[in-house]
Parts: structure tokens; sequence; C-alpha cells
């Protein structure tokens, strides 16, 4: 009985520290693609499971991933200043930068809705709870559905960026569905692993690299 109320002690006490606001450290995601279409689920499936690292200090995160498709590509975000760096070093076209400002405007948050769902998921100890979004851009319709914490505030990623203030939170799961040139594409990413621990700041620099050529 004793070592009963211990353990119980031990995932009681596991679950809170898990609660706490996570505000600077590593962020660990794997991510798979599926299509109905063969030759695309064919060249998914050879990809495998992907990793991205995500390094976060408060407002400011830089994503980083590797595939034989798309080569090494890393994303720096700066969710006050709401600036943008991407590098990508791809096969065939060498290394390339973008960097922008992320603007987004009444007319893009009108093709945009936000739905709270009725389903939750606790993901690595974090309570996340469920947002549904759906989108139209250019043409292309997109479905996103997340399950979001609020103990990770201020940070943006590719896809929530574009939702302006209508996101609160960051996504642990998310299911992203869309149809590209005809063929319908999921997305899965999931939370792997998450470290607090100190990160440099030069690794939120964006400025890009020597021997990038901008886009």
């Amino acid at each position: 009985m004793k070592r009963l109320f211990t353990l119980l002690a031990l995932v009681i006490t596991m679950t809170s520290m898990s609660q706490e606001k996570f505000t600077e450290g590593v962020i660990k995601m794997k991510q798979t693609m599926f299509s109905p279409n063969e030759d695309l689920n064919g060249m998914f499936k050879t990809l495998g499971e992907m990793i991205t690292t995500t390094y976060v200090d408060g407002a400011k995160s830089r994503t980083e991933s590797s595939n034989p498709m798309s080569g090494d590509v890393t994303v720096i975000i700066d969710a006050d200043s709401n600036e943008l760096l991407q590098l990508m070093d791809m096969p065939g076209m060498g290394k390339k930068f973008v960097s922008q400002k992320m603007e987004v405007t009444d007319e893009m948050l009108k093709n945009i809705t936000v739905t709270e769902g009725s389903e939750t998921k606790n993901i690595l100890g974090y309570d996340c709870k469920q947002v549904i979004i759906k989108m139209n851009q250019e043409g292309a319709e997109m479905t996103m559905d997340m399950f979001v914490t609020d103990k990770i505030e201020g940070v943006k990623t590719q896809q929530t960026a574009m939702l302006g203030d209508k996101l609160n939170g960051y996504p642990l799961y998310m299911v992203i569905k869309m149809n590209q040139m005809g063929a319908e594409i999921t997305v899965t990413s999931e939370v792997t692993k998450m470290e607090a621990k100190a990160v440099d700041d030069n690794k939120f620099s964006l400025t890009p690299p020597e021997g990038y050529t901008k886009m």
C-alpha cells in the first residue's frame, strides 16, 4: 500500500510539473504524410517518419527539419516583430533564403474559421483542447485539427502564424488535410519530447548565414 501511495505521489508530481508554462527549451515532433494517391503515398512511405526540432525562447522559435525531398529546412520566427527567416538547402537548388514580414490582413482572416472542438488530449502531461481551423487561401482549401496547450504562449509556427490572434497557445498534436493539384494530402504531427533548457540566442538570428542567396 505504501508503494502504491508513493507511485501515486510521483505521478501527481510529474503531472503538476508538466503543467507548468514552457517558455524556453527544445520541442521534438514526429510527422507523417499520407495520400490516397498511390504515387504520392509511395513517395511519402519512402520518406517515412520525419522528425522536426523546435527551439523556443519566449516569442522566438527556430524549427529544423531534414528529408530527402525538401532537403534541410530551417524556419526562424520572431512573433513579437512578426519577422520570419526561412533557410533552405535543397537538392539541385543549393542554399536559399526567404526573409519576410508575417502580415495577416483582415481580408486573409475572412477566409479562416476557428472553432473550439469537444475533444481533449493529454500529451506529455499537458492537457490540450481541440481547435478546428478551416481556411481557403488562393482557392486552396485546408483543414487543421489541432490539440493546443495554453502553457506555451506567444510562439508561432508556420501553420499558426497565418491565424493572427485567432489562436492562443501551441499545438502539440495536429492533423492537416489539404488538396494539392487535385490530390488529397494528410499531414499528422505530434510532439514526442519537450525539454526545458537554456537556448543560445544565436539560434534565433534573423540574419541569413554566409553562403545563402535570396530566393
